[in-house]
């Protein structure tokens, strides 16, 4: 098999909880950036990263890295890569997106242009023909230059992972299902201990709980891009991937997970999307106002995403509903909150000081997310 860097990219200030993810696999990291952790794979890792890695955004085969200052170099660089190893005679391929950061290259769609005319120039000596067909499968590329560093990587996910197929609806701002399962894998908690979210919405925390308890891999009922690159990943270890997964499912879970929302409209919907994601049966729905959060267990867990207040009307109702939301949890015995949001009140509201808090960007808005852990329970109920 060959032998190739993959490169997971992520939200911004999730790196670690990728990389251990990444390592549990079995594979050796080989570089840590702001929003991306490179390892080293085969074919198979293709297969194995893009089915069961919960908190990333896509993977990458890393296909190019070099030095460029100019265009004239740019061009240069792409060209000087054997394109054919990755994109076959008929194959359609583009650059799909193009970042740069602090560098003397600028204007994304130059950037893609000129990569795209270097990958033509480099495969027509190699295929003999000028006019290129593209009536193949895609091959879609990503390139991201930093301090005139210029990385090419090959996409391998398509439609980015955090999108699992259970969620046709959502609320009006929804939380990201691989940043949901971040916000879990954050925390102590696991299966058999009680877990609620007061802010459910389209049950997105709750739901990535659950499939997480039931060991459900997240690539279980979705397409990937590489799924139909066989002159890239054999097909057969995609079927040999998804009998591993199916049968690594656990059933029977000792669950008490608890999705709560006022909108009783929006609980429907994150029944929906529960039963879609086949872990209906481990979550309690039930509309509730956060100012009635009870639970009569100790040692609990609270995970959630409360309102942000990105309208101005809406930031105005913010303070009342922080502090009643605070209200709610003195009154629950020993338990653990942990709350992402951009508001900057929130600890003043909540009337609680954060043990430690974590700045993740939840897509373009900076949040904190306020870890306020209880006491650890008797080892009985560990």
């Amino acid at each position: 098999m060959d032998r190739y860097t993959l490169a997971a990219t992520c939200h911004f200030g999730l790196e670690a909880v990728l990389k251990r993810e990444i390592f549990d696999l079995g594979y050796d990291i080989t570089h840590v950036e702001d929003g991306r952790v490179e390892f080293a794979g085969d074919e198979e890792a293709v297969t194995r990263a893009n089915f069961s890695l919960r908190t990333a955004e896509r993977v990458l085969i890393k296909a190019a890295e070099f030095e460029a200052g100019s265009f004239d170099e740019l061009f240069e660089g792409v060209k000087e890569v054997a394109w054919e190893n990755f994109i076959p005679k008929n194959g359609r391929f583009w650059v799909s997106k193009a970042s740069s950061v602090r560098s003397d290259l600028f204007a994304p769609s130059a950037i893609q242009s000129i990569v795209k005319k270097a990958m033509v120039d480099e495969l027509s000596g190699v295929y003999g023909i000028k006019s290129f067909p593209e009536d193949g499968e895609e091959y879609p590329f990503r390139v991201f230059i930093l301090k005139n560093k210029v990385t090419i990587g090959l996409d391998t996910t398509g439609v980015s992972p955090h999108k699992r197929g259970y969620r046709l609806m959502q609320g009006e701002a929804p939380i990201a299902e691989n940043l949901a399962a971040a916000l879990i894998m954050l925390t102590p908690w696991r299966e058999g201990r009680i877990l609620v979210d007061p802010f459910a919405g389209s049950g997105t925390i709750p739901i990535e709980a659950a499939m997480l308890a039931a060991n459900i891999a997240p690539g279980m009922n979705r397409d990937f891009n590489a799924k139909r690159w066989d002159n890239i990943v054999s097909p057969r270890l995609w079927k040999d991937c998804e009998e591993e997964a199916r049968e690594l499912i656990k059933s029977g879970l000792d669950s008490d997970i608890q999705a709560y929302d006022i909108d009783g409209e929006l609980l429907k919907v994150a029944r929906e999307n529960a039963a879609r994601a086949g872990v209906d049966k481990y979550i309690h729905f039930q509309t509730r106002d956060v100012k009635d959060l009870s639970h009569a267990k100790k040692y609990g867990f609270i995970i959630t995403n409360p309102p942000y207040g990105e309208r101005l009307e809406e930031k105005k109702r913010l303070p009342e509903l922080y502090r009643s939301f605070g209200t709610a949890l003195k009154r629950l015995d020993s338990w653990s909150v942990y709350v992402i949001s951009s508001y900057e009140d929130t600890e003043k509201y909540l009337g609680m000081r954060a043990a430690k808090k974590r700045k993740i960007y939840n897509g373009m808005i900076r949040t904190d997310y306020y870890q306020f852990p209880g006491p650890k329970p008797p080892k009985r109920l560990n």
